[in-house]
């Protein structure tokens, strides 16, 4: 994810030059991620990076910076005047309490639900919605599911360590199994 990122942020900011054309013409150039699920090791739902040196942590300039809103890290009760938080909660979810009362005070939240709904009425926009929807999903459950087995992998790894450590102290095939949690046939492996 981060190396996608740092691919699309880099495109964006180099494709602003022509062949000839001068660096002072350059902008800056802010890449958003806005994920549906859990990335980053901080709590915060917002991080905002830029480049910094490392020892004083001088920013070496403010052309670059790249966001990562990560929707299921905001918590209930976030400021609703905020208007991040107004825009994450019209994402998560567009037909709640929470943003039926932020389009009676947000003109641009009410225009976005009224183009959903349009969007909605449209038999090929709402196929182009859902494929997307569908797309997401299935990323998401693939990325749960290899976080899933590596977990799993882990512990066995661990089992296995820990098999090692009690064979090394002479104990018994069964009762090793039997703490470690692995099969009888996988212990007596370890032993040979």
């Amino acid at each position: 994810m981060i190396k996608r990122s740092l691919y699309y942020w880099s495109k964006l900011y180099s494709e602003q030059l022509n062949e000839g054309e001068d660096y002072s013409l350059l902008k800056r150039t802010i890449c958003i991620n806005i994920l549906n699920f859990k990335y980053l090791k901080t709590r915060m739902f917002h991080s905002v990076y830029r480049m910094k040196e490392i020892h004083t942590n001088e920013e070496l300039s403010d052309i670059e910076e790249i966001h990562f809103i990560e929707i299921p890290k905001l918590e209930d009760g976030s400021d609703e005047k905020d208007m991040l938080v107004a825009w994450i909660e019209f994402l998560k979810n567009p037909e709640s309490e929470k943003v039926r009362s932020l389009e009676m005070s947000v003109d641009e939240i009410r225009e976005a639900k009224d183009e959903l709904i349009k969007m909605s009425n449209d038999d090929t926009q709402r196929e182009l919605y859902e494929m997307r929807a569908k797309t997401l999903r299935d990323k998401i459950s693939a990325l749960n599911e290899a976080e899933r087995k590596g977990i799993k992998k882990g512990e066995k790894n661990k089992a296995i360590e820990i098999a090692k450590s009690l064979i090394n102290l002479g104990l018994d095939k069964e009762s090793i199994a039997k703490s470690t949690g692995l099969d009888l046939c996988e212990v007596e492996k370890l032993m040979n």
